[in-house]
């Protein structure tokens, strides 16, 4: 992790949100709280960057809000609006073209960043409310995860969708691919962890997932997974309390990342060098995690409630 002096894309970026209804930007190499933004009128439930490390969404009750990360405005810069419940999940493609987003009014939508007209271009209905939603390295294919346990992909191009039900009447609560688009990954609330081999998704050719793995991930609730940018690991989060890293090969446990005061850990992210760990929990902390020693390098306190959401971009240094 590099330190965060550097300007334009190697800045790094640590945001964390929460039920205080605040977002909070971080010094990561400090832990030093550098500015919080009143989310005012909901809970934050997802956040996520944009590539360009401009502007930042937080996903709340019926609404995301782009923060600007450059300038100490506090106030939203744009407001995206029209679902009727809350939005779980947001991201960006990856030229910043379009944000999608999962909700609880069982859809998934891509919305048109470069359109002055805030409503969202297309919506993906589905029959069960959106817990996650997860954009396919190919930026073609959309994957969708619903309470009912059904994930659903959606390929942007041609609109045709199929479904897949890893585990009858178990809530998918995450959906992760690896960068290199070898792996998926799903979570439910029953605390276990499918893993699928990912072919195909080149050209015209839908993405084909061949079943690979079931980890009994956690005892409880299961909350998030994420892949390790070098796609050598993936971590878990559960309401156990604890994080879990495992290998993508061999699917073994590698560390288990646990504190006295921790509760339930609902959002992680990985280093750019895959080398550390960020967790959220209930107990209103962010960590930094030491992959391989396991132990807290860095605690970010400040937030009054539960910490729901993170997004963090660290610069990889390219050869």
């Amino acid at each position: 992790m590099a330190s965060d002096s550097q300007s334009g894309n190697e800045q790094v970026i640590l945001a964390t949100g929460g039920y205080d209804h605040t977002v909070k930007l971080w010094q990561a190499h400090t832990g030093v709280c550098q500015r919080t933004t009143q989310h005012t009128d909901s809970q934050v439930n997802s956040l996520d960057i944009t590539p360009d490390k401009q502007l930042i969404a937080a996903a709340g009750f019926q609404h995301i809000r782009m923060y600007d990360l450059t300038s100490n405005n506090p106030n939203p810069v744009i407001n995206y609006e029209g679902v009727s419940k809350n939005i779980t999940g947001v991201g960006f493609q990856e030229d910043g073209k379009w944000m999608y987003t999962g909700g609880e009014d069982c859809s998934a939508r891509i919305w048109d960043l470069r359109s002055r007209n805030l409503q969202c271009q297309r919506i993906f209905q589905v029959s069960a409310p959106v817990n996650c939603v997860c954009l396919h390295p190919n930026q073609a294919e959309l994957i969708v995860g619903d309470q009912s346990g059904v994930i659903h992909l959606w390929d942007l191009k041609t609109d045709h969708n199929e479904q897949l039900i890893p585990e009858a009447e178990a809530s998918i609560q995450d959906i992760a691919i690896d960068p290199e688009g070898h792996f998926m990954a799903a979570v439910n609330n029953k605390g276990h962890c499918y893993i699928w081999s990912l072919s195909g998704g080149i050209g015209e050719e839908p993405t084909k997932l061949n079943p690979k793995h079931k980890i009994e991930a956690h005892k409880r609730y299961a909350l998030k997974c994420t892949f390790s940018p070098d796609s050598t690991l993936f971590v878990t989060t559960s309401a156990d309390q604890t994080a879990r890293i495992w290998k993508t090969i061999g699917f073994s446990l590698v560390q288990e990342l646990k504190h006295d005061e921790q509760r339930w850990v609902w959002d992680a992210a990985f280093s750019a060098d895959s080398q550390y760990v960020l967790t959220a929990s209930s107990d209103g902390v962010a960590r930094l995690w030491n992959v391989v020693t396991g132990k807290v390098e860095k605690e970010y306190k400040g937030h009054q409630k539960a910490i729901t959401a993170l997004a963090f971009r660290d610069f990889i240094v390219r050869d």
